[in-house]
């Protein structure tokens, strides 16, 4: 199976771009991918065999699920990698340049949904980080 592959740029010390993305109370501000959802709740034990849950709701409360993982790879500020709740692998890389912190994001697709709106919804998330690891 293919990986979809989603990146970003972000202007911020690669400490802030690490603590923003695994620490639960930054994790709430960034992981949704429209206005009209949030995450009221994230858990997160970043080591090896540790589990994330990140509570994904609509802000009318009509739907929610729980987004989870289990972390395979834990490098700090170079690579995160976990397998999801159904099976799915993940890798996240962060690598330091002139620019700034680049973020590839390499997950596989599920099956339910067109693969460009999984990447689409993805990149949605991932701008959403961009914007506040960089505040």
């Amino acid at each position: 199976m293919a990986y979809i592959t989603i990146e970003t740029t972000i202007n911020a010390p690669i400490a802030q771009v690490w603590e923003k993305w695994t620490s639960p109370e930054h994790i709430q501000h960034w992981n949704f991918a429209s206005p009209d959802w949030h995450c009221p709740k994230a858990t997160s034990d970043l080591n090896v065999g540790g589990e994330f849950h990140y509570e994904m709701a609509s802000k009318d409360g009509s739907m929610s699920f729980d987004f989870w993982g289990t972390y395979t790879e834990v490098i700090p500020e170079k690579t995160i990698e976990f397998t999801l709740g159904d099976g799915r692998k993940v890798r996240v890389n962060f690598s330091e340049t002139p620019d700034g912190i680049h973020v590839v994001e390499e997950f596989e697709p599920e099956n339910q949904h067109p693969e460009e709106m999984q990447k689409a919804g993805w990149q949605l998330i991932l701008d959403n980080f961009k914007k506040h690891a960089e505040s």
